[in-house]
């Protein structure tokens, strides 16, 4: 049978229109050759979700947004979903609008609730929620930052007003005055630094001499140190103890009243008795002193003797 270019031409007509029934489908987020489940979601807010936006269950997309429209006069949004797959989830599993980047938009993810055993047929209402995205995470968390940077702010234009009021032209005055002498200062320090390093140039060879001298005497002391280290100290030492324990003993003799320093120390009667001789001694010497004749007699001519006259400083009574 021979097909007339009437007959290709309607052919191709009618191919034409069925393919922009297709594509305006598609585009609107119906797809008319495949077999899909389709559900509600129903939110206060969107967050920006548009048709087509993707489905997901535990990351895997299974579907996407067919259509958004206003439900009421109250201002309740209904979102259509078409799901492809035929994973079953529960009549109670949630609908999540959230947003996986910065910038993939806004999509939907069906938390399954496996617990439920009652499984999600076509047409019906799931439960919807909203997550918060990476950009409202952010912030929040940058709200309390933005608050404490504020406060900062604020801090900082008090303490820069309060040390324009402290700054006034005196002071100012004063803190310039003082950075120039500390400029000063530190140029007398430069000329000092400058004037010690050609000291030390000028007096390097008697330096080296002196640490030469240094070396030597540490040399002698490190000898002296070794023959300390060979002398027989422990055995001084011992000998050391030995005496100062004797000294030791003859002091607490004393102390004791034993032996003749020990009871001239202690004994009254004995110190009394040693002091009466001592100084009856004395006058015995000065009166031989006096009158030797008395106790020397030689006399060629027989001489009689003076009486005897005791000394005019006597002042014990000799029994």
């Amino acid at each position: 049978m021979k097909i007339t270019r009437e007959i290709k031409t309607a052919i191709l007509v009618i191919a034409s229109i069925l393919l922009f029934i297709w594509g305006y489908s598609f585009l609107k987020g119906s797809d008319l050759l495949s077999n899909y489940k389709t559900f509600y979601v129903q939110y206060d807010n969107v967050e920006g979700l548009v048709n087509s936006a993707p489905v997901t269950i535990n990351g895997l997309n299974v579907g996407k947004v067919s259509k958004i429209e206003f439900l009421n006069s109250t201002g309740k949004i209904q979102v259509e979903l078409q799901i492809k797959s035929d994973f079953p989830f529960s009549k109670s599993s949630i609908a999540s609008i959230y947003e996986p980047g910065l910038i993939g938009g806004k999509q939907i993810m069906i938390t399954p609730n496996f617990a439920d055993t009652s499984i999600a047929e076509s047409g019906i209402t799931l439960q919807g929620d909203i997550k918060p995205g990476l950009t409202t995470l952010v912030a929040q968390r940058l709200t309390p930052l933005q608050e404490k940077v504020e406060k900062m702010v604020v801090s900082a234009d008090e303490l820069l007003k309060n040390v324009n009021t402290i700054l006034d032209a005196k002071t100012k005055a004063d803190l310039k005055s003082g950075i120039a002498n500390l400029d000063a200062t530190l140029a007398e320090f430069k000329v000092a630094s400058q004037n010690i390093n050609e000291m030390l140039a000028d007096n390097k060879n008697k330096i080296n001499s002196t640490m030469i001298n240094v070396d030597k005497v540490s040399a002698n002391f490190a000898k002296i140190s070794d023959s300390l280290s060979n002398a027989e100290i422990g055995k001084t030492i011992k000998n050391l103890e030995k005496t100062l324990a004797s000294v030791d003993k003859i002091m607490t003799d004393v102390q004791s009243g034993r032996g003749t320093l020990g009871k001239l120390a202690k004994d009254e009667t004995m110190y009394t008795n040693f002091t009466k001789t001592s100084k009856e001694l004395e006058l015995l010497l000065q009166d031989l002193r006096l009158n030797p004749t008395r106790y020397v007699n030689v006399s060629l001519f027989g001489k009689k003797n003076k009486p005897y006259q005791p000394p005019v400083n006597d002042s014990i009574t000799i029994k």
